[in-house]
């Protein structure tokens, strides 16, 4: 098949998919590829959930556990007051949240899965030392949420995997060929550093600004989630990976560009009264 023709057929089938449901991030207004079922999505991720709080080891730390509970309620109020009032439809509206403690002082993370499912462990209580500082972790892993990342993620890994099928059938199967001598698992990170790792991290970048947004609309200290960065990096030192290979900013330019965006977004986005 000639260069030209196979690049026609190559062109059409993306052209297609880009077609089929191009959206944006609320508030952001960035351009998302959607083909994946955002119901399909969340129906998933509550069943992972449910799984996963049948096998982790859940805290008995009430006070901490409320303190998560009530600050994830007063976010759940201030985003939907917030599109309420910019009159714009709420992508939290088919939430159903849900906060759980796991207790493992060696995992610093938190997650909100689609839907509204929310962990946080106890390893992360030593970064964020203070409620602002959980609140700023918190409305981070919200953002994800209130984004559709994980839609999209899915979007663009199923489109991946249509355009290079289309590929690879019009190159007679030379891609498959490939990956099979030089390994898949060597292919499959080839593609994971050049296409998604850039994309993934845009995407950080993005629930860091909107995670500010929803701190601030619900009254937080923004200046803490810099602060909780900065704890975060010398906790980490000598084992944070180049920027380049990671899926995350680093945290150096983390912490720069919040205190870029905060007199900004203080702006954009002053609390909400009565929560």
């Amino acid at each position: 098949m000639k260069r030209r023709e196979f690049l026609s057929y190559f062109g059409c089938s993306c052209c297609a998919i880009a077609l089929h449901s191009c959206t944006t991030t609320p508030i952001t207004g960035r351009k998302q590829l959607k083909i994946y079922p955002e119901s399909v999505i969340n129906s998933q991720a509550e069943k992972a959930y449910r799984n996963f709080k049948k096998k982790a080891k859940l805290s008995k730390d009430n006070k901490t556990l409320n303190d998560i509970k009530n600050i994830g309620k007063k976010m759940e109020i201030a985003i939907s007051e917030y599109f309420r009032r910019e009159r714009k439809k709420d992508p939290t509206s088919n939430f159903n949240w849900e906060y759980i403690l796991v207790n493992d002082d060696k995992m610093l993370n938190a997650w909100c899965m689609p839907g509204g499912k929310i962990a946080v462990y106890t390893g992360i209580l030593k970064i964020t030392k203070n409620i602002d500082g959980l609140a700023n972790v918190m409305g981070h892993e919200i953002a994800h949420a209130v984004a559709k990342h994980s839609v999209e993620r899915a979007s663009a890994a199923t489109a991946l995997n249509i355009t290079t099928a289309v590929a690879d059938a019009f190159l007679g199967g030379a891609i498959g060929r490939t990956r099979n001598t030089v390994g898949q698992t060597t292919g499959v990170d080839i593609l994971k550093v050049g296409i998604f790792n850039p994309f993934t991290r845009k995407q950080e970048s993005e629930a860091d600004y909107l995670g500010l947004a929803f701190s601030s609309l619900t009254g937080y200290n923004l200046n803490e989630a810099a602060e909780m960065w900065k704890r975060m990096r010398k906790m980490q030192k000598g084992k944070i990976p180049p920027q380049f290979l990671s899926t995350h900013p680093s945290p150096t330019n983390r912490i720069r560009q919040i205190k870029r965006w905060i007199p900004t977004i203080k702006a954009r986005f002053p609390k909400i009264k009565n929560i």
